[in-house]
């Protein structure tokens, strides 16, 4: 039987799953009637593992500085948006991909990341102060060929799909839930398709999709990040 994980206190994922009037609202927000499945898998599948429940309380996380737990998620987000789409804009630079529809695959993704990173910086510009745009390099992943670029950029996007789930339960504000719910669809469905393209199952969690922590992403990404 798959263990029900309850929503943290103070949450906006608490919120809508207690009140039906803010849940119709939120609905709204995001598309209506195509988003209550997404709504009712992220109620069921994310809320917050054990080490984001055991790192900080609700108290603690409204006294952080600059925008509160808000921020530090949408920066979060930020940072990796900027890595994608860095990485895709490096990969189509290099011409290392020759496949026409693949390379068009990696244009279309890489303007989707592009405008995740517009939006969420606009958002943490709102909130406070925005993350810095990291200095990334990539250049190991495109002199493997393009092979080894599909298979990182499969990687990458499922990280970035769990990435967003993990943070799920812990956002305070319904709008930023909301816009996290959208792009983690996206992000989703990038994966799924490039799943495809390497021989990967297209859902390779089973039903459920798996969060994961910052503490289980960020040393994922720390090899394309330049100190």
């Amino acid at each position: 039987m798959r263990e029900t994980i309850e929503p943290e206190s103070g949450s906006a994922l608490e919120e809508l799953t207690k009140d039906p009037s803010s849940r119709k609202r939120f609905l709204g927000m995001v598309g209506g009637a195509g988003a209550a499945g997404a709504l009712a898998m992220f109620m069921a599948a994310c809320g917050d593992d054990d080490d984001d429940k055991k790192s900080a309380s609700t108290s603690e996380k409204k006294e952080k500085a600059g925008g509160g737990v808000d921020l530090e998620i949408v920066n979060y987000a930020l940072t990796l948006e900027y890595l994608e789409a860095a990485f895709y804009a490096d990969v189509i630079k290099s011409g290392v991909v020759k496949t026409k529809a693949v390379v068009e695959a990696a244009k279309m993704i890489g303007q989707n990341e592009q405008e995740h990173v517009d939006a969420l910086l606009a958002t943490a510009m709102k909130l406070g102060t925005p993350a810095e745009k990291p200095k990334t390099d990539f250049q190991a992943v495109i002199d493997g060929g393009e092979k080894m670029v599909l298979e990182t950029a499969a990687v990458v996007e499922n990280l970035g799909a769990s990435a967003y789930l993990g943070q799920a339960g812990r956002i305070e504000s319904k709008e930023i839930l909301a816009a996290a719910l959208a792009i983690h669809t996206i992000e989703g469905r990038h994966a799924a398709a490039l799943n495809k393209i390497v021989g990967k199952s297209i859902v390779p969690d089973g039903a459920f999709a798996k969060p994961a922590s910052m503490e289980e992403v960020l040393p994922k990404i720390k090899p394309f990040l330049v100190s």
